[in-house]
């Protein structure tokens, strides 16, 4: 300890406490400090010890144990029921797209749509307006695709989740595949319609969410 003189002193109880105080403090005595699991493990038996403060005996020990066992059975129904918390409702995707290596965000890929829409380049538009839509779902972890997904069959598993927007989902994939693989110049209408439900889907509410939460 570094005391404020260099000789030696008779220091009184107040100003002994001050310096033992400001001793614990230092960097190197941090480590045997509790962390927050050890204050929240004593809190947590705490509360259960105070649920039992009149009841002594060899019963308390029986008592705590079938509380605890309790505690644990609610959280294993709330995760069985809700799944993993989300701590966020976006998540960063990246990798392949309907058998291109993509690193975009749907964001990104919605913007290059309306880039070439404002170029008249339609089937570019379609293209990127469609992976658009995929990688905002997979973004919202509603709908993930593997690198061989093709877009007929993620058509079909979002509009199983979006009923009611499974036909614009199909006749969009339509278009998609006309475009990518058959050389189809595309049209304005059909990049007007893959951009609305480009939207509608950002916004509608996610189905995975649970009753009252967002999408």
């Amino acid at each position: 300890m570094n005391l404020p003189f260099d000789v030696p002193v008779d220091p009184d109880a107040a100003q002994a406490q001050q310096w033992i105080i400001a001793e614990l403090a230092k960097a190197q005595y941090r480590p045997a400090q509790p962390t927050w699991f050890d204050r929240l493990s004593a809190a947590f038996w705490d509360w259960l010890k105070s649920l039992t403060a009149g009841i002594g005996g060899p019963f308390q020990g029986p008592i705590l144990a079938i509380a605890a066992l309790v505690v644990l059975a609610v959280v294993v129904v709330a995760f069985l029921i809700f799944g993993v918390p989300r701590l966020g409702r976006r998540s960063t995707v990246t990798g392949a797209l309907f058998g291109v290596g993509d690193e975009r965000d749907a964001a990104a890929m919605r913007r290059a749509a309306n880039d070439a829409a404002a170029r008249e380049d339609w089937a570019l538009a379609i293209e990127e307006m469609f992976r658009s839509i995929a990688r905002g779902l997979a973004e919202r972890t509603i709908l993930t695709t593997s690198p061989g997904t093709t877009a007929r069959e993620f058509s079909a598993r979002a509009g199983a989740l979006f009923p009611s927007l499974a036909a614009a989902l199909a006749s969009t994939a339509a278009v998609f595949d006309e475009v990518r693989y058959l050389d189809g110049p595309g049209t304005e209408a059909a990049y007007r319609r893959a951009a609305e439900l480009e939207a509608e889907l950002r916004s509608v509410r996610s189905p995975l969410a649970p009753a009252g939460g967002g999408g």
